[in-house]
């Protein structure tokens, strides 16, 4: 299996991962400032983006985990990298740190804080999502030309969407529309819970958009406090559910003060 990558700068490898129905380019607006200080990989998680499905049943928080630890690393000549993941990529991040895979993990709006009501909301919200980019391409694309619609289509995970191009959006949109593990992942969120225990073996950070819709802040964030108060826990004003282009600079600062490189 070919695994579709960007790879820039030098130091310490930080690896990037991205969240269900996402690619690498999600985090396109910190990777120039992270590659001043790593060697940073930003991947594409079999199934999403470029990289072709992976020969697994179920697509899911563990088993990309394990891929990540027994198969990427190795073909990347790479060990215990620092890892950033966003929402699905950031419970496979926290299943790394379990298996003491990861030098340091930090993870923006991660899954698995939620109760039954916000897992379900989250499944529904992302396939209603992908759905209309299926369903209705003309009438999604005409609404991302505009700046007003393409607001109100981006408002449920970006917290400020004026700050999103048009190609970016679209290529967004594609890479949604387009993902072939998007099911299989989606479904495997059903009974996924982060537990206290066993505890995790690496330094966390559990990252938050105060203006995060998909995974609300208000509710999941003060969960990850009490399931997680041994991490570092931040919020990120203004912030939605896909932060690096919110404030790329706190992003950026957040990761960086974790791994070491820079205080914010």
């Amino acid at each position: 299996m070919t695994v579709s990558y960007e790879r820039r700068g030098s130091g310490e490898p930080l690896l990037l991962i991205h969240g269900l129905g996402s690619r690498w380019q999600i985090f396109e607006p910190v990777l120039d400032i992270l590659a001043g200080y790593h060697d940073v990989i930003a991947v594409d998680l079999p199934g999403f983006g470029s990289t072709p499905p992976a020969p697994v049943s179920a697509p899911s928080a563990d088993s990309y985990a394990h891929w990540v630890a027994s198969s990427l690393l190795p073909e990347l000549g790479i060990r215990r990298p620092h890892i950033v993941g966003n929402s699905l990529g950031g419970g496979i991040g926290l299943e790394l740190a379990r298996m003491n895979a990861a030098a340091t993990v930090t993870c923006f709006s991660p899954i698995g804080f939620w109760g039954r009501t916000g897992q379900l909301w989250c499944q529904a919200l992302l396939t209603v999502l992908r759905g209309a980019g299926i369903y209705t391409p003309r009438l999604v694309d005409a609404g991302l030309r505009r700046p007003w619609s393409r607001t109100l289509l981006l408002a449920p995970l970006i917290g400020r969407p004026t700050r999103v191009s048009l190609e970016v959006a679209r290529g967004d949109t594609a890479g949604l529309v387009g993902a072939t593990s998007f099911k299989a992942a989606r479904n495997s969120f059903t009974g996924y819970r982060i537990e206290s225990n066993p505890p995790m073996q690496v330094p966390v950070t559990i990252a938050w958009g105060t203006r995060d819709f998909l995974l609300p802040h208000r509710t999941q964030a003060r969960r990850a406090r009490d399931i997680l108060p041994r991490a570092q826990h931040v919020d990120l004003p203004g912030c939605g559910h896909l932060p690096f282009s919110d404030d790329p600079a706190l992003c950026a600062a957040t990761i960086l003060e974790r791994t070491g490189n820079q205080s914010r």
